[in-house]
């Protein structure tokens, strides 16, 4: 059983309830078809009725059994447009504006039926950015209490299963955080290696990646991972850790024994911290085409509730991973 499948045996436990606000987008509609036959998730299409029916008519999708909310005709709209304006008023937003945003924008929509209790997350991304994405996530679902730093990562699952935890790794942050600080990059880690106990179910053995290995380079980057290692550790002593580290260093066994015998984590690493999103970003589109890895993303972590993208390559069968997913994340 590979780790989607095993993640979706685990939905099945807890079934919560997930909207898809891009309903007017055929991959959505085929995996919320999808997930619904399997029954690990609810979910809630959210959209103009009357186009969304067209599609899947077109397309022979039969969505007549899911959820459907068309603001237009949902009895509690007024409701998610008061709430709305409450929450962004103290930036100048009025009445109007917020009636606009929530009339015509679904992923604000969506959002506020997360915050409000009528589901359990989100899933959208396949036709918007990654920041109109997030955007409404970070105004209104916000971050936990207890961290600083929202993030975003991929579960990447290899068909090499000799690397990570049998071919599984976190990668982070590959969709967020453009330059983090050392402290963020703290903040990114730690919600990496929680997410992956979460989600793999496996010790997370942490690798703050760089070009360097243990000081072979010296330069300013290469000192902002070496003072996010030395925070991490002091802060979060029960987890295992390592870095500066090279890619090679990090993963390959044979590399490890030459360039860092002594580390706990080199070698044997499944969470990766790179320094920043040009790194991160490269890495996995790198490891998804080349490696013809599955790449299940970015998803969104540090929330209060969980929020997440996916990319606008992505294929309907991404989209019932990110479901899973999500859906394993509301558990928690």
């Amino acid at each position: 059983m590979n780790i989607i499948e095993n993640i979706k045996e685990r939905a099945k436990k807890d079934v919560k309830k997930i909207v898809l606000p891009e309903a007017e987008d055929v991959r959505v509609l085929k995996a919320a078809r999808t997930t619904t036959d399997e029954g690990f998730s609810k979910v809630i299409l959210v959209g103009d009725k009357e186009k969304v029916n067209s599609i899947a008519k077109e397309n022979n999708i039969d969505i007549s059994d899911i959820e459907f909310i068309d603001p237009k005709e949902f009895n509690d709209t007024e409701k998610l447009i008061n709430e709305f304006y409450e929450l962004r008023k103290h930036k100048g937003m009025t009445i109007d504006e917020a009636r606009n945003i929530i009339m015509n924008n679904y992923l604000y929509f969506g959002c506020m039926l997360v915050k409000l209790g009528y589901a359990d997350g989100q899933v959208s991304g396949a036709i918007h950015s990654s920041s109109d994405t997030l955007r409404p996530a970070l105004q209104i679902i916000k971050t936990n209490e207890n961290i600083n730093t929202a993030s975003c990562f991929f579960l990447m699952d290899l068909e090499d299963k000799e690397f990570g935890s049998n071919g599984t790794f976190i990668y982070s942050d590959c969709g967020m955080n453009q330059n983090p600080t050392s402290e963020q990059l703290v903040d990114i880690a730690k919600s990496s290696a929680d997410t992956f106990k979460l989600l793999v179910e496996d010790e997370a053995r942490i690798a703050f990646l760089s070009h360097s290995t243990f000081g072979s380079s010296k330069c300013s980057d290469v000192e902002k991972v070496q003072n996010a290692v030395n925070m991490f550790k002091e802060k979060y002593n029960s987890y295992t850790a390592d870095g500066e580290l090279q890619f090679d260093a990090a993963v390959v066994k044979e590399v490890a024994k030459i360039k860092a015998p002594n580390s706990p984590v080199a070698g044997r690493a499944n969470v990766l911290i790179f320094p920043d999103l040009d790194a991160g970003n490269i890495a996995y589109k790198i490891t998804e085409r080349i490696a013809h890895a599955k790449a299940y993303g970015p998803i969104t972590q540090g929330l209060k509730k969980p929020v997440n993208d996916l990319s606008r390559g992505c294929n309907y069968l991404d989209i019932v991973g990110a479901i899973a997913i999500t859906s394993v994340q509301a558990q928690k």
